[in-house]
């Protein structure tokens, strides 16, 4: 067992639930029983104990009359009663039987208006009987009631059980590698339906993240491969240029312009590593460092320092103070990607135009450039790793500055998108929360 886990019980769940079932009936019905049995035994002591009263009432009554006490005797006998007058001189009128009460009988005595002394005896042997023949019947329904309820319980558990025995198949056939099932619940209120819809749902979380893992795999191994491939090119041409050098003559025209080429692929290879190094930072969950940032004000900054790389080019920066909460390092490195792009498609005297504008819950940057413009149907490829349009399109760059800017983008919970533009040229807009 791997540390931290709980060992989960796993008994069988029919006889779990049969014999938990079953416990809770017998207990209901023994229970049941018992206060059955109570109730019939208090109220038979009720009954006799009120039958007894209403003879002694009936025997005063008599006495009053003045009705003889053989006769009041003989009257209030019988139904399991047995009556014994004793007279105020002493006689006594009634069965002997009376002087020794048996354990199974009771016995009341109350004297009479006439001065007598009136005995009754109830006999509760009949009450005794009936409360055997109900503590009798009790068990007999008790003990058939539960092997009937153990029958069907065997019957119904199974039965309802059915859905986990999917369950199980299915997992079973997931780990022999089938791929798509799935249990569908047609009532997913449930507590079954409910767990299957989970199953369901993990079912389809794993098939997902194992597609994702694939894909992820798939595009690792594109990935390096493209890398690898771009990097030769600069990298070859850092070594011509570099063994050029050093065999060059001492002509200093020629060795500053193969120490210019030499910087240029350098530059080049230093571009490129940067844009891979920012893919993964992008792909692994890019950190912020999120602060009030002016987007205006930026965009000023970094077309001020793009118009010193491309003096030929007008460049226009039209907006207000928009501030939003954004890593300043990461949004100015969008912009730059932005700008640099529309700096390679515009010719010479050309235009690039940014404009800012902020909005209650979003604020826009756009940058339009008089190139030759992206077509409908490449507005979104454009925003794939390594892509790159036709030559008037690519100028030459391998494909990540845009792939790059829009990670940044989407990493600060905003976009970024190539629209449609009535004129020429292209039109990136870059949309951030406020």
């Amino acid at each position: 067992m791997t540390p931290g886990s709980r060992q989960l019980p796993t008994a069988s769940l029919r006889r779990r639930i049969t014999v938990a079932v079953l416990g809770v009936l017998t207990c209901a019905l023994v229970a049941s029983a018992i206060a059955v049995a109570s109730l019939f035994t208090a109220q038979s002591r009720a009954d006799a104990r009120r039958q007894l009263v209403d003879r002694e009432v009936m025997a005063a009554q008599m006495d009053r009359r003045d009705v003889p006490l053989a006769q009041i005797a003989r009257r209030v006998s019988g139904r399991g009663v047995l009556a014994r007058i004793t007279a105020p001189d002493g006689h006594v009128v009634g069965p002997a039987a009376l002087l020794d009460p048996a354990p199974n009988q009771q016995a009341r005595t109350k004297p009479l208006p006439s001065g007598a002394l009136l005995t009754l005896l109830s006999s509760t042997a009949e009450q005794d009987a009936a409360t055997a023949r109900l503590h009798r019947l009790l068990l007999v329904v008790v003990t058939a009631t539960v092997a009937g309820t153990a029958l069907a319980l065997l019957l119904t558990v199974r039965v309802a059980l059915r859905p986990l025995d999917a369950m199980t198949t299915l997992a079973r056939s997931i780990t022999r590698g089938s791929r798509g099932g799935r249990l569908d619940p047609d009532r997913p209120d449930t507590e079954i339906g409910q767990a299957a819809a989970a199953f369901d749902e993990a079912l389809g979380a794993l098939e997902e993240a194992e597609r994702d893992a694939r894909e992820s795999a798939a595009r690792t191994r594109r990935f390096v491969a493209d890398a690898a491939h771009e990097l030769r090119t600069p990298t070859a041409g850092v070594r011509a240029a570099a063994e050029a050098l050093l065999h060059a003559e001492a002509d200093p025209e020629t060795r500053e312009r193969m120490t210019a080429l030499l910087i240029g692929e350098a530059r080049r290879t230093g571009r490129l590593v940067e844009d891979l190094l920012s893919l993964a930072r992008i792909d692994a969950g890019l950190e912020l460092a999120r602060e009030p940032v002016d987007l205006d004000g930026l965009a000023r900054r970094e077309t001020e320092r793009m118009e010193l790389l491309a003096p030929s080019l007008r460049w226009h920066v039209q907006g207000e103070p928009t501030v939003v909460r954004a890593d300043a390092d990461r949004i100015g490195q969008v912009l730059t990607n932005l700008l640099d792009n529309a700096r390679k498609h515009t010719p010479d005297g050309g235009s690039v135009r940014v404009r800012v504008t902020g909005g209650e819950r979003f604020a826009e940057v756009t940058v339009t450039d008089d190139g030759p413009g992206v077509p409908a149907g490449e507005r979104e490829r454009v925003f794939d790793r390594w892509v790159r349009l036709d030559q008037s399109r690519s100028g030459g760059g391998a494909g990540l500055g845009l792939p790059v800017a829009r990670g940044i983008a989407r990493a600060h919970g905003g976009d970024l998108s190539c629209v449609e533009h009535s004129g020429d040229g292209a039109v990136f807009r870059l949309t951030l929360p406020r």
